[in-house]
């Protein structure tokens, strides 16, 4: 069948969109190549050539009458497309590069690789889904823009439009706080441990926040202040008080139920027989005496824990992402005296977690303890600032200015790096610097004293003022 030509005018082009059959094509008599095929959708705008290896390649550039492809651009355009045939190079092939690129583009977007390839990675994680709540929720902006497009500016716009105090726009309402660093921090950690991420696996050439960290505020004298008191140790006469408000909390639990059984409620247990109310006194006992994070001693099961040994093992939740594999904790007679009370209890269970939810029996939430505390504290006339985690530091605390070295209290402590135990604990050390100097003054012969001004002077005896002991005894 030959060939169908004819100059593909305005007026021709009118005609076989209304006329030319569905599959039928007609070619321009003067640009070779150049020819329109009939479809469902109207008159599609074609340029059929051959590449350099001789294969016929067919390049459509769109439809007649559709957005501004008019005639005469149809023909334009076709002859730029057979000029760059005629200089070799195959223009559908850089069509095809191009819509490929713009494919990558859109899968290297933050959005797509969020809700693709990282979703399946974080949901495999304990908080993965917690880790791409806060990325969506808290760079909603970025979600569309490539992940490689991100740039320092792009970070210190977005920690400044956090750290604003937002106005409502209705003036009666009350104007949105400043989020506070900490939180800050955590939701950019998160958005760079998907960069990197994709970086690792080629994704995105480089990750490109790498080194770059959020401007940490000036902390306000109140701020410093409570920073000073949560990470502090307790003093004797505190651990005295702690010890007494978890007696108070107890009592004050058994007379609660005593008054309930005696006014209809008999059914409830008799608390007058167990060494312990409920969780509450086991629970702040086992920190105290073992220095966990509180999320460890949510997730502690009686697998992890070895009465006999006396030892606790399990893996560190807070760095399990990076150390998956379990540690070994010794534990003191007093933490394995409070876990046998408790294990004798419970009816010596042999797996299951130690300190269950009252409610359901499962883990308890992250802020479980947090009225618990508040009662025992109040009970114990402790101060009101005084945070629960303050018995991990105290752990830590105590160890080190017994003179434990830092390389133990480290691990004790399951810090992932010697230098956070270094940096909030080893000014509480003993002066041993001191002690050597001193070691050092008695061990060495004196040298001889230069000759008297006068006799007098010569028999008065040298004083030393040790200032820096003056200065730590007020002197």
């Amino acid at each position: 069948m030959s060939k169908k030509t004819e100059r593909l005018t305005t007026r021709a082009l009118d005609r076989l969109a209304k006329e030319l059959p569905e599959g039928d094509e007609v070619w321009d008599s003067e640009q070779t190549g150049y020819h329109v095929r009939a479809g469902k959708r109207g008159l599609s705008i074609r340029v059929s050539y051959y590449n350099l290896s001789g294969k016929r390649r067919v390049l459509t550039l769109g439809r007649y009458g559709v957005g501004n492809m008019t005639a005469a651009k149809a023909r334009k355009d076709a002859g730029e497309v057979l000029g760059i045939v005629a200089q070799g190079d195959d223009p559908r092939a850089v069509l095809e590069e191009a819509k490929a690129e713009e494919k990558r583009q859109q899968q290297q977007t933050l959005g797509a690789y969020l809700s693709g390839p990282y979703t399946a990675y974080q949901l495999r994680k304990k908080d993965g889904a917690a880790n791409l709540r806060r990325i969506e929720k808290d760079f909603a902006d970025w979600l569309d823009k490539p992940m490689g497009s991100l740039t320092r500016a792009d970070v210190e716009h977005w920690q400044a439009q956090q750290e604003a105090v937002k106005v409502p726009k209705d003036k009666d309402a009350p104007s949105a706080r400043p989020r506070a660093h900490g939180t800050l921090k955590r939701s950019y950690d998160a958005l760079c441990g998907l960069l990197a991420h994709a970086a690792e696996r080629k994704v995105i050439p480089a990750h490109p926040l790498k080194g770059i960290k959020l401007q940490r505020p000036a902390m306000s004298e109140e701020e410093m202040a409570e920073q000073a008191s949560q990470r502090r140790y307790l003093e004797p006469e505190e651990v005295e008080a702690l010890f007494a408000g978890l007696e108070a909390y107890q009592e004050a639990k058994r007379a609660q139920r005593r008054s309930s059984r005696a006014h209809g409620k008999a059914y409830l247990p008799d608390l007058e027989s167990v060494a312990y109310v409920d969780h509450v006194t086991p629970w702040i006992l086992a920190m105290y005496y073992t220095g966990f994070r509180p999320g460890d001693l949510f997730g502690l099961r009686w697998d992890h824990v070895n009465l006999a040994f006396r030892t606790v093992r399990k893996v560190v939740e807070k760095t399990a992402h990076h150390r998956p594999e379990p540690q070994t904790f010794p534990l003191s007679t007093d933490a394995v005296d409070v876990l046998k009370t408790w294990h004798r209890q419970q009816d010596e269970p042999k797996t299951g977690l130690v300190f269950p939810s009252g409610k359901h029996g499962k883990r308890m939430s992250a802020t479980a303890m947090q009225k618990p505390w508040a009662a025992v504290r109040k009970l114990a006339g402790l101060p009101e600032d005084l945070q629960l985690y303050t018995l991990r530091h105290n752990f830590a605390s105590q160890l080190v200015m017994a003179g434990v070295d830092l390389l133990t209290v480290s691990k004790l402590m399951a810090h992932a790096d010697i230098q956070t135990t270094i940096k909030y604990y080893a000014h509480l050390r003993p002066d041993h610097s001191r002690d050597a100097v001193e070691a050092f003054a008695k061990a060495v012969p004196r040298a001889p004293a230069k000759e008297a001004a006068s006799s007098e002077e010569s028999a008065a005896p040298l004083k030393v003022v040790d200032h820096t002991k003056a200065a730590h005894t007020g002197n």
